[in-house]
């Protein structure tokens, strides 16, 4: 009998009696994926909010009198008089290279039928950028594999380089084939089993996309092997507003994952327009004051916090870098309205896609006039530095010629010779979707051309003549495209080479 009063005693002695402070309120209305809420005093801006039914909501709106809580999830479930309780957490994604070749939605859960996604980290959504102290300068390439990007307007790891254009001008094109040529590139350096090769990991965030081009996307980056290094986040249109505002934030944790682990990633945003549009909608419900076309005054701090985020990190930090491709949408050009001029002020340059070269067929129809890198030739190999020099000056001088020359006034030989080398490169700038060149070959298009190379061929006939010089090079004068590679610059001993190779080319190509 003593045994079992005295077990009494013991679990009575166990037994803790502590006041549990919980900070519960009740929706006052739900519509359109936003909830008011009474009662929840201690709630701080950006915490996650949790419903019946385990869905989650974030803090957005704290007023005197109520909560205005976005909510993350099936709105459908909840009605008025529901109590909701804080959690006193920020929002998190989990991350790590687990979701490398997954694709998510804005909460990390994972869409694609592929089951559970296996890692026990996660990242707070919003997070504060990286000061100037861990980070270091630009120096190190991005390869896209799109010949004009490359030689003209070279993207750097940790740089910010905007897409900029009018609706179907192939902004996602180029995001795409940077993606894919990075994989090949990653392929690449594990095959040769070099032991500072750095692989770069992409992230590809699709906001308020129909699910079919999502689903084309996806299948473009399975076909070309790409999408084992890609972490797909998506948010359709088909998603509520919440969903789509959190989608980019969520993509940036997943990055940061990599930038604070010494690794190098790259992440698009597809497409911030749309981003804006899905804050506006909360902002409107919220009724917060519009501002300037008729948009909340905070989009500029909407996306200077999200891209801000990207960087390269010096070696006390990791060396790590995340580099951003946003995408921005612009009506009929115009590059001057509100959000265009938001996110050019924030970004590192700019690539400019102008409708007028995309319907004459001059694919990708990047406009060497506006487009622009801040970061410049830091971010090229000392190779495409020594012949993409001229290339962009007699771009912008066969632009101006151009016009000059519709008049149909006599033109002397020097000009004509200068507007005969800008319409050749304008034609070797043309380059079909999905099919990236790698730098080398990059390397021996521009040499050949800067050469006097192309000169005696017909200006219609360069493409084809691109291509047959592609084909050669790559698969017949391998051992001196592994030499650029490894050499990264032009010697003298180079220089012979590619010259031997080229004419050896000219005579096989008619």
């Amino acid at each position: 009998m003593s045994t079992i009063i005295e077990q009494i005693e013991e679990e009575i002695a166990k037994l803790e009696t502590k006041k549990v402070k919980e900070n519960t309120g009740n929706i006052i209305s739900v519509a359109d994926g936003v909830a008011k809420i009474d009662g929840l005093s201690e709630v701080m801006y950006n915490e996650m909010v949790e419903f019946p039914g385990n869905v989650y909501g974030i803090a957005l709106n704290l007023e005197e009198d109520e909560v205005g809580v976005v909510i993350l999830g099936d709105p459908s479930r909840l009605k008025e008089g529901d109590q909701v309780k804080t959690t006193g957490r920020l929002l998190s994604v989990p991350v790590g290279k687990a979701l490398l070749g997954r694709v998510v939605d804005a909460t990390g859960e994972p869409v694609d039928g592929k089951g559970p996604v296996t890692t026990d980290e996660t990242y707070p959504v919003e997070k504060i950028a990286p000061g100037i102290l861990p980070r270091e300068s630009v120096n190190q390439p991005v390869q896209t594999g799109i010949m004009p990007i490359d030689v003209m307007t070279p993207v750097g790891r940790g740089q910010r380089e905007l897409i900029i254009g009018d609706r179907s001008t192939g902004k996602t094109t180029i995001a795409i084939d940077t993606i894919i040529n990075q994989a090949k590139i990653n392929k690449q350096g594990e095959a040769n089993g070099d032991e500072n090769f750095r692989p770069l990991y992409s992230i590809y965030v699709a906001i308020g996309q129909k699910n079919s081009n999502i689903a084309r996307t996806l299948g473009v980056l399975e076909e070309h092997g790409a999408l084992e290094y890609t972490i797909i986040v998506t948010a359709p249109a088909s998603d509520n507003p919440a969903n789509q505002y959190i989608a980019p934030y969520s993509g940036c944790a997943m990055g940061e994952w990599f930038l604070e682990n010494g690794m190098d990633a790259l992440i698009v945003y597809d497409d911030l327009s749309k981003h804006a549009v899905a804050y506006r909608h909360i902002s409107l419900i919220l009724k917060r004051p519009s501002g300037r076309e008729a948009f909340p005054g905070d989009v500029f701090y909407l996306h200077s916090r999200l891209l801000e985020r990207s960087a390269r990190l010096n070696e006390e930090n990791g060396n790590g870098s995340l580099t951003a491709l946003p995408i921005i949408e612009t009506q009929a050009s115009d590059v001057s309205a509100y959000i265009p001029t938001n996110v050019i002020s924030i970004t590192d340059g700019q690539i400019y896609l102008e409708p007028d070269l995309f319907n004459q067929g001059i694919r990708p129809a990047i406009s060497v006039g506006l487009s622009v890198s801040r970061v410049g030739s830091a971010a090229q190999i000392k190779a495409i530095k020594q012949v993409a020099g001229k290339i962009k000056l007699e771009l912008a001088q066969f632009g101006e010629l151009q016009a000059f020359a519709q008049f149909g006034s006599d033109l002397d030989a020097r000009t004509k010779a200068q507007l005969d080398r800008g319409a050749r490169i304008v034609e070797l700038f043309k380059q079909p979707a999905f099919s990236p060149i790698p730098v080398e070959i990059q390397l021996g298009l521009l040499w050949a051309i800067q050469n006097g190379y192309f000169d005696d061929v017909e200006v219609s006939k360069i493409v084809a003549a691109s291509e047959s010089l592609q084909e050669f090079l790559s698969t017949r004068k391998t051992d001196l495209m592994t030499k650029i590679l490894i050499e990264k610059e032009l010697t003298e001993k180079i220089e012979d080479n590619l010259k031997t190779a080229i004419e050896e080319w000219k005579l096989t190509f008619s």
